[in-house]
């Protein structure tokens, strides 16, 4: 946990994610990942894996707090689940495969089947809002992280580069409506997502220098109301 503007103190004061694990469960040697859903009230780790963490957020808190938006609706569960395999193998993972590929064949192998995943996004977007229609779903928020950072990071970092998120006009304004949407800015640092990634993998960026661009302006009118 660096200390630095913007960064939110674990709340028991770690100063690294391992403290966090051995707080949970002493003397642990696991390897340590992020996210991490920790739960204060038992002093331990929940969870720490992003796509079951996305499940309890969903319902898991509804008689707390009230809200009962449901992002995994029973009715298009199947059709979600197959948006978010595709997504996830080719795109969300896909970014990391072109990046951390050690030869020039498995950086291709990775980087078509992204932008082929990218063009089959672009033509969905040209004929509705969100991915399933017109009412956002979990599909929608495991795909948001990864267009937001695409061009100030994947696209150079990763050599994801046939193509920028602002090339393809419907998924631009898409990644700017769910970015506009109530709550979400609040949640993005650019500078840390910056920062960690140009100044973390010094594999892919030996010098850890972080460019001081691009300046996209996410704020700008999506114009898919």
């Amino acid at each position: 946990f660096k200390q630095g503007e913007g960064v939110i103190p674990d709340i028991n004061g770690a100063a690294n994610m391992y403290e966090v694990y051995q707080r949970a469960k002493p003397g642990c040697t696991d390897v340590v990942t992020v996210p991490v859903l920790w739960d204060k009230q038992e002093d331990t780790i929940v969870n720490n894996e992003s796509a079951e963490i996305i499940r309890m957020f969903n319902s898991a808190f509804d008689d707390i707090t009230g809200n009962t938006l449901d992002f995994y609706p029973e009715a298009h569960r199947p059709a979600i689940d197959d948006i978010n395999q595709r997504i996830y193998d080719t795109l969300n993972n896909g970014v990391y495969r072109c990046g951390f590929a050690r030869s020039q064949a498995a950086y291709e192998k990775a980087v078509v089947p992204l932008f082929d995943t990218l063009d089959w996004l672009e033509g969905i977007l040209s004929r509705q809002r969100y991915l399933l229609g017109d009412f956002l779903t979990e599909a929608d928020w495991r795909l948001f992280p990864t267009l937001f950072r695409f061009d100030m990071v994947y696209y150079s970092h990763f050599k994801c580069n046939l193509r920028r998120l602002i090339d393809y006009p419907n998924l631009w304004g898409y990644t700017r409506d769910l970015y506009q949407h109530p709550g979400i800015r609040d949640t993005i640092n650019v500078d840390h997502v910056k920062k960690h990634y140009y100044g973390s993998h010094l594999s892919v960026n030996p010098t850890g220098i972080v460019p001081m661009g691009p300046i996209i302006d996410f704020d700008a009118p999506h114009g898919r109301d």
